[in-house]
């Protein structure tokens, strides 16, 4: 029996992320080969156009699994009936805002998509918000959204445990499939704490820990930390435009462990509502090292924890209350 078509929102689609991100859920790197897709794109009215030209594209691929396209600058329409909600529309710093400024606009928009989702989505629709600031813009979404269960509300830091696992695999010379375990803490942004304590590689005679192969605790603590850190301003440095095909492939990863399971035994990371574990403050949108099993993902419990990663937890959490402090009084002003 052929599957039923799942429904896809992809917002701010006309952009860089966006023309990455949908030919790859149109060939199911998101949701699996034999899995149908209707994409629902949206973007703002001043690129209607341009959408207008990528949903041309989109029929010129003819991909098999491809049973529809929505394009569309009305946010009731792009929202109607979708399954799964990846956000990567949002307002970018300019040079010379201030960030209250830039947090003030992507409050308003998140404002009014998650009304717009709560109204009009698919019941129990899965959300990804990949939009700067991430954790934030999700927090928001989850507030005017309540009756979108807080579990179904999720940001990308995915990447971020992406381009750890690419450091590690280039530092040791090894497939970066053969890389797992790694953890980002805290916020999709330079506080982040990337973590190799419990990180494993696939050698001949089994698994070995990270730093027990690298045998460099000094890189790990430092150079490593800051490079998986600022490695956006790195690419936006490289490339002169942010990182987007990294961004798009990372958000498909996310999605497709969430909805079809993570390989027993690896953990992803992913930025979730915190219910308090590891004495992270309850009620931030704050990355966790997590295992997803049948639609649904779960917090792994019990790593140890030292004395120089809890600083690092701690720092991040503290600059993700600060946000939402600054969200908070944006709403309010």
């Amino acid at each position: 029996m052929a599957k039923e078509p799942v429904r896809v929102l992809v917002t701010g689609a006309a952009g860089q992320i966006g023309y990455a991100l949908v030919p790859m859920i149109a060939r199911g790197v998101m949701l699996g080969p034999d899995q149908p897709v209707i994409l629902h794109m949206l973007d703002i009215p001043p690129a209607a156009e341009a959408l207008n030209g990528v949903k041309m594209e989109l029929v010129d691929a003819a991909f098999p699994l491809l049973k529809g396209v929505v394009a569309t600058t009305d946010a009731v329409e792009a929202c109607t009936g979708v399954n799964v909600a990846v956000m990567v529309g949002g307002f970018p710093r300019k040079e010379g805002m201030e960030r209250k400024d830039v947090m003030s606009k992507n409050v308003s928009i998140y404002k009014a998509q998650a009304s717009a989702l709560e109204k009009h989505a698919a019941p129990n629709c899965k959300v990804l918000v990949v939009a700067n600031p991430a954790n934030t813009n999700a927090l928001i979404l989850k507030e005017f959204a309540p009756s979108i269960p807080e579990k179904n509300i999720t940001c990308l830091t995915r990447l971020d445990h992406n381009r750890a696992l690419g450091q590690i695999s280039e530092r040791l010379n090894v497939q970066v499939s053969d890389v797992k375990n790694v953890i980002i803490w805290g916020n999709h942004s330079s506080s982040q704490y990337p973590d190799v304590n419990h990180a494993t590689v696939k050698a001949s005679a089994g698994e070995k820990p990270v730093r027990e192969l690298v045998a460099d605790d000094s890189w790990l603590n430092s150079e490593f930390i800051t490079t998986v850190q600022q490695r956006g301003a790195a690419i936006i440095k490289a490339r002169k435009l942010s990182s987007a095909l990294s961004a798009a492939s990372s958000a498909c990863d996310h999605i497709r462990d969430w909805v079809l399971g993570t390989p027993e035994g690896t953990w992803v990371s992913m930025g979730v509502y915190s219910d308090g574990s590891y004495n992270v403050p309850a009620g931030l949108i704050y990355s966790f090292p997590i295992t997803c099993a049948n639609g649904e993902w779960k917090i792994v419990q019990g790593l140890s924890i030292d004395e120089f990663s809890r600083k690092k937890l701690d720092a991040t959490a503290a600059e993700l209350s600060e946000e939402k402090a600054l969200a908070y009084s944006c709403l309010s002003a």
